[in-house]
């Protein structure tokens, strides 16, 4: 079937509000993941970790969400999308208080899987909601806005939580996102209405059927491992981006919360244009294309031994644009494989599976990263790059087959015109 140009459709007033209120979710979550990194060296130092414990503690959050989410699965579908998002979002903050009350490591690893096993769940969830009230023709966009989260926790916490972990311990920041999430949980509770049309659809007379059925499915599969492997590249490189900057690139501990907060200020300027983009053009094509300039940069920039900080910062926002570009139509596509009865439970088990394949991903890091010494840089973090390259390939084939499953089923809709999922189909994939 021959490609049709995509027709934009606005988004109204109560959208918009969803919008946010998933964004803000998404900036506590990924704030409380990312700030991990930016800690890093402070961690490693202040506990007297090796790079194999760190990488450990970066993957306890990882796993535990990976679990969390098979768990879950087969329940996703069954109650209001409202009610799950606050359950799993209350949990989350009682976990964050809990990373920040940590005093030794084994606390910290217990706080990290606490909060993987509510946090974990909370991106699947917002993905139903997203799926749900949101048409393909729109997804881009609200994507690209609702991922603005990832680039706000560069702007703003990480840059804010490194200047509170400066001055009060690398204990505070989990209390600073703590407290933003309370105000969100409050909102949530007030404005945001209950999701249910996904209810009248359930047919299986249990969660393990339905989890079965779901994981059964071939169609279904194709979308879990293409998100799963685009996962390992973030995972791997992620966990040790500040210790190889400052001990390898010899960025300060003062220019560190500049590096993040320019990195953010260009997530949240590319993440909207490529929303937009991915939902005028060819949503594969512009994941190949980004995935090959992303390569390019990674292999540059993790072969670097010595730059100025200029040119650091410049090649940051550089492959900050391929990985976004990348992340925003892959997810608009896998997103429209599952059918509506489906959607919560495919998006927990394709959270569940990013995750677990993201913390394993963080753990042979840790192996493969050595570090002799406290101060000594990092050895083997060009090794990650090259491994990041040969899984993108992959991805690249990967997406490609998830865009004609999608092909195929907007072809099937189309000629079935009374199905409907509260949203209009459009063959723009």
């Amino acid at each position: 079937m021959k490609d049709q140009k995509p027709t934009a459709l606005p988004l109204n007033g109560y959208q918009k509000l969803v919008i946010f209120l998933l964004t803000m979710t998404t900036f506590t979550v990924i704030l409380d993941f990312m700030i991990m990194s930016p800690l890093g060296d402070m961690l490693m130092k202040s506990m007297s970790l090796s790079t194999s414990q760190f990488g450990f503690a970066v993957s306890a959050y990882a796993l535990s969400a990976g679990v969390s989410g098979f768990l879950t699965a087969g329940f996703a579908d069954r109650f209001d999308r409202k009610k799950l998002l606050l359950f799993f979002y209350v949990g989350f903050i009682g976990g964050t208080i809990f990373c920040g009350l940590a005093n030794t490591y084994p606390q910290l690893l217990a706080a990290r899987i606490v909060t993987g096993l509510f946090g974990g769940v909370i991106g699947s969830i917002s993905m139903a909601i997203i799926t749900d009230l949101f048409p393909i023709q729109q997804r881009g966009r609200v994507i690209g806005f609702t991922q603005m989260g990832f680039g706000a926790s560069q702007v703003l916490g990480v840059p804010l939580g490194l200047f509170i972990a400066n001055s009060w311990g690398w204990e505070a920041p989990f209390l600073m996102v703590a407290g933003v999430a309370i105000l969100v949980a409050i909102i949530i509770v007030t404005r945001l209405r209950p999701v249910t049309a996904h209810l009248a659809l359930q047919h299986d007379k249990s969660p393990v059927q339905h989890l079965y059925h779901t994981v059964a499915k071939r169609n279904y599969r194709i979308g879990f491992l293409a998100t799963a492997l685009m996962s390992i590249g973030g995972f791997m490189m992620m966990p040790f981006g500040s210790a190889f900057a400052i001990n390898n690139l010899k960025v300060t501990n003062e220019q560190l919360p500049i590096l993040f907060m320019v990195g953010g200020v260009s997530s949240l300027v590319i993440m909207p244009l490529v929303g937009k983009l991915s939902d005028k053009i060819d949503k594969f094509r512009l994941f190949a294309f980004a995935t090959i300039w992303m390569m390019v940069m990674v292999i540059t920039y993790t072969n670097l031994t010595s730059a100025s900080f200029g040119f650091i910062i410049a090649f940051n926002i550089l492959m900050m644009m391929g990985i976004m570009s990348r992340m925003i139509p892959a997810t608009a596509l896998v997103t429209a494989i599952p059918e509506m009865s489906d959607r919560g439970a495919f998006m927990s088990v394709n959270s569940s599976l990013q995750q677990i394949a993201g913390g394993l991903a963080a753990m042979l890091a840790g192996f493969i990263v050595v570090q002799p010494t406290k101060a000594s840089p990092l050895e083997h973090y060009n090794t990650l790059g090259y491994v990041v390259v040969g899984v993108s390939l992959l991805c690249i084939f990967l997406l490609w087959r998830v865009k004609q499953v999608v092909k195929r089923k907007l072809a099937s809709a189309k000629d079935q015109p009374a199905v409907k999922e509260g949203s209009v189909l459009s063959e723009a994939v």
